[in-house]
């Protein structure tokens, strides 16, 4: 019994240590840095000209994989544990939330809901946004500032609201690539 109780101390031991070391990675005041340690150390997925700004949380990086020529706004959370996939030319604004579990209200145990999350090509999340579980946001979608995006999004709409509802349409000739040049602030 002993011997199972340390083994499971010791093992959200190592998962707390990592946790406290990927947040502070969040803080190094240097892009460069974050993203070798990132892509080195934690084998996550980054593409070229990918820009992660600071005070981000990343959770289980090693499970997300993010597109060329990407854009992660400062204070954004990644919930990677169950998988996240970030295309090309994606931009997310300020506080993005990314969960990939969450609670089943209806569940008499209230378990948890798990799934990946997917976000295609040329999209962009505004600031504040939040996406749930199992989601899956196509190419070239808006999602609103303070959207909460709690189901799939079919290609170039514009969604707003709690939850997210298509509000508009957007232009399907979107040309733009961003070049990885960014403000030199976390």
């Amino acid at each position: 019994m002993k011997k199972l109780i340390r083994m499971v101390f010791n093992n959200l031991y190592v998962k707390g240590y990592v946790r406290w070391k990927l947040r502070l990675l969040g803080k190094t005041p240097s892009h460069r840095i974050r993203l070798v340690v990132l892509k080195y150390l934690y084998g996550m997925k980054i593409g070229k000209n990918t820009v992660i700004y600071g005070w981000s949380e990343l959770r289980s990086p090693w499970l997300i994989s993010i597109g060329d020529n990407s854009i992660i706004g400062d204070e954004a959370k990644l919930d990677g544990r169950y998988g996240i996939k970030i295309g090309s030319n994606v931009n997310f604004s300020t506080g993005v939330w990314i969960w990939t579990e969450q609670h089943d209200v209806n569940d008499p145990y209230f378990s948890g809901e798990r799934g990946t999350v997917e976000i295609d090509d040329r999209c962009w999340i505004s600031c504040r946004v939040t996406i749930l579980p199992n989601v899956h946001i196509e190419n070239g979608c808006v999602m609103a500032a303070g959207a909460v995006v709690t189901k799939d999004c079919n290609e170039y709409g514009v969604y707003g609201g709690v939850p997210a509802k298509r509000i508009a349409e957007r232009n399907r000739n979107l040309l733009y690539t961003f070049s990885g040049d960014h403000l030199h602030f976390f």
